[in-house]
C-alpha cells in the first residue's frame, strides 16, 4: 500500500470510528453515575432464548456494534467462539473489516501450550495477519505491533480467579491501547463461578505479579467487562484513565448463574481445566501448586485430585468432610500422574503411585472453593513429612499476601484463615458496586 493510500485508509477509519461513537451512544448505555464514562457500555434488547447471549454472539446479531472500515487487532484464543464459528472467522468474512493483527495470551491462540510455557509469534494463513504472543518475552502489545490497528478487541473466556493470567493480559493491552490512543472493546462473557460469591485475600500493595495485577479478591465475582471498567475507573494501570473503553455486554446473564445455567458449551479455557467442576474448585485447589503435592496435573481430573506418596488420605478426607466439603463428595484413592503433552508434559510425581484426595461436585451452588482449598492446605501442612512442602514465594504470589504462609507455619486452622479476609472482601464489594453491569 502506498503512503497516499494508507492515509486515505486511516482517514476513512477515523471517520468510521467517529460515526461508531455516535451510534453506540444512540443504542443506549448502562453505567452507574459513580462509574466510568456514561458512554462506555453498549447494551441491547436482543435475547437468545435458552442461552446467554455473549458479547461475541451479539456481533452476529448486531453488526453495527463494530464500526466499518477499521483495522482490528484481536486478543483471542480458542474460547473466542460464537454459534457460527470462531470470532476470527466471523470477522474475516466481513468485507468492511480488516483483521490487522492477532494477539495470543498464555497457552497461545489455540490454547494448547502448557501452563507457564512461553509462546512464540507466528502468522495466520487464513487472514494473512501476524500473530503476536503476549506470553513470551513480550506481554504487552508494542507500538510496532499496533501500528496498523485502529481498534483493539478482547474476547477470551475467563475463569473468575485473580491468578488466572488472561485478565493480566487484558489490563496490559488496555494500557497499550491508551498509550497509542486506540479504542479498546471488550466482548463480555460469563464468569463461570457466577457474580455473587466474592472470597479470598485482596491482593496487597507490593505483591503484584503476572498472576495478580489488581487489588481484588481471589474469587472476584466480576465478568471481564466489569473488571475492565474497574481497572480504568480505579486507575489500577497507569495511563488507562484516557482509554476509550467499550464493553459489549451480554444478554440473559445474571449474577446468580453458574456456568451450567448459561446454556453455553464448556470449552476448556486452559488445558488443565477440562470441566466446569475443575474450574469451580480451581480457586481453592490451585494453592496446591505452591506445595510439593500434586494438584492433579497428569491425571484425568486436574484440580479435583490432590496427592503425594506420603499423604494420609483418609485422615485428610475426614477433616475435609467434617467442615469444608459443602456441595462436594470427598473420596480417597491412588493414581499415577502421566506426561500429557500439551497439558502437563512433566507433572509432579510423574510415573509414581500417589495417595490422593478426590473431589466430586454434587451441589455447585453450595461449593465454597476457598474454604475447601484452605482446609486442604492446612490439613496437608499439618500432616506432611516433607520438610520443603511449602514454596513460600509461589504461595505468596497466589495469595497476594505474606499472611497465608505465616498462618500455615503457625498452625492456624482453615476457619481462622478464611475469617481473616472478611473485612477486606466486604470493602471490595462496596468498591466494585459502581462497575457492575448485571443484577
Amino acid at each position: 500500500m502506498t503512503q497516499a493510500a494508507r492515509n486515505v485508509s486511516i482517514r476513512r477509519a477515523a471517520s468510521a470510528l467517529g460515526a461508531w461513537l455516535l451510534v453506540t451512544l444512540a443504542l443506549g448505555c448502562t453505567t452507574p453515575d459513580t462509574g466510568p464514562k456514561a458512554d462506555s457500555v453498549v447494551t441491547s434488547s436482543v435475547v437468545t432464548k435458552g442461552a446467554v447471549t455473549t458479547g461475541a454472539e451479539r456481533l452476529l446479531l448486531e453488526p453495527d456494534l463494530l464500526p466499518s472500515g477499521v483495522r482490528v487487532g484481536l486478543i483471542v484464543n480458542h474460547t473466542s467462539v460464537t454459534s457460527k464459528g470462531h470470532l476470527i472467522d466471523i470477522l474475516d468474512r466481513r468485507e468492511d473489516i480488516t483483521i490487522a493483527a492477532l494477539f495470543g495470551p498464555e497457552h497461545g491462540i489455540r490454547g494448547k501450550a502448557d501452563a507457564g510455557t512461553p509462546v512464540g509469534d507466528g502468522h495466520d494463513p487464513a487472514t494473512g495477519a501476524p500473530i503476536y504472543s503476549l506470553y513470551g518475552e513480550t506481554r504487552q502489545p508494542t507500538p510496532a505491533m499496533l501500528k496498523d490497528v485502529d481498534l483493539l478487541l478482547y474476547d477470551i473466556q475467563d475463569v473468575g480467579a485473580r491468578f488466572y493470567t488472561y485478565i493480566s493480559t487484558m489490563g496490559l493491552a488496555m494500557q497499550a491501547a491508551a498509550r497509542d490512543s486506540i479504542p479498546f472493546v471488550v466482548l463480555d462473557r460469563p464468569n463461570p463461578l457466577g457474580g455473587k460469591r466474592v472470597d479470598g485475600y485482596v491482593l496487597e500493595p507490593g505483591q503484584e505479579s503476572f498472576v495478580g495485577m489488581y487489588p481484588i479478591p481471589i474469587q472476584h465475582g466480576l465478568t471481564v467487562g466489569e473488571l475492565a471498567r474497574m481497572i480504568q475507573g480505579e486507575a489500577w494501570m497507569e495511563g488507562v484513565e484516557t482509554l476509550d473503553l467499550r464493553v459489549i455486554s451480554m444478554k440473559g446473564w445474571a449474577r446468580s448463574m453458574l456456568w451450567p445455567e448459561t446454556g453455553l458449551a464448556w470449552i476448556a479455557p486452559s488445558p488443565n481445566l477440562p470441566s466446569f467442576e475443575a474450574a469451580l474448585l480451581y480457586t481453592g485447589t490451585c494453592f496446591i501448586e505452591a506445595t510439593t503435592a500434586s494438584e492433579g496435573r497428569g491425571t484425568d481430573a486436574p484440580f479435583l485430585t490432590v496427592g503425594a506418596p506420603w499423604i494420609p488420605a483418609e485422615v485428610v478426607a475426614t477433616e475435609l468432610n467434617s467442615n469444608a466439603a459443602q456441595g462436594l463428595t470427598v473420596s480417597t484413592g491412588t493414581v499415577v500422574p502421566r506426561s500429557i503433552p500439551g497439558a502437563s508434559t512433566h507433572p509432579k510425581w510423574e510415573d509414581t503411585d500417589i495417595e490422593t484426595i478426590q473431589f466430586s461436585v454434587t451441589s455447585p451452588h453450595d461449593v465454597r472453593p476457598l474454604d475447601t482449598g484452605m482446609a486442604l492446605l492446612a490439613a496437608l501442612t499439618r500432616n506432611t513429612t516433607d520438610d520443603h512442602f511449602l514454596d513460600a514465594q509461589w504461595l505468596r504470589r497466589l495469595a497476594g499476601t505474606e499472611r497465608l504462609y505465616a498462618d500455615l507455619q503457625e498452625g492456624r486452622d482453615a476457619a481462622e484463615i478464611v475469617d481473616s479476609w472478611r473485612t477486606e472482601v466486604d470493602a471490595f464489594r462496596m468498591q466494585r458496586a459502581a462497575y457492575l453491569l448485571y443484577e
